[in-house]
């Protein structure tokens, strides 16, 4: 099964988002990375940054995207899951 175009698809409007912040550099609300499941795909993220220069700015990605993400920066940043 194809995915569709991601950056077609609208953000869930009844799912909030999820914040991942951390590193303290202005404040929690400085420093988020926030997910939104997207409306018509099985897995999907729109990915958006909390910072005010980033707002409205979306990377759109699949479950396994994040996924690979995720680990390979762990790695390349010497962290363990």
């Amino acid at each position: 099964m194809t995915q569709p175009n991601l950056y077609e698809l609208p953000a869930a409007a009844d799912a909030p988002a999820n914040r991942w912040c951390g590193g303290s550099l202005g404040g929690d609300n400085e420093t988020c990375v926030t997910t939104i499941p997207l409306k018509g795909a099985v897995d999907a993220f729109a990915v958006g940054d909390s910072k005010p220069e980033g707002h409205g700015s979306q990377l759109r990605m699949s479950g396994a995207e994040l996924d690979t993400f995720a680990i390979e920066w762990a790695r390349s940043r010497g962290l363990s899951l």
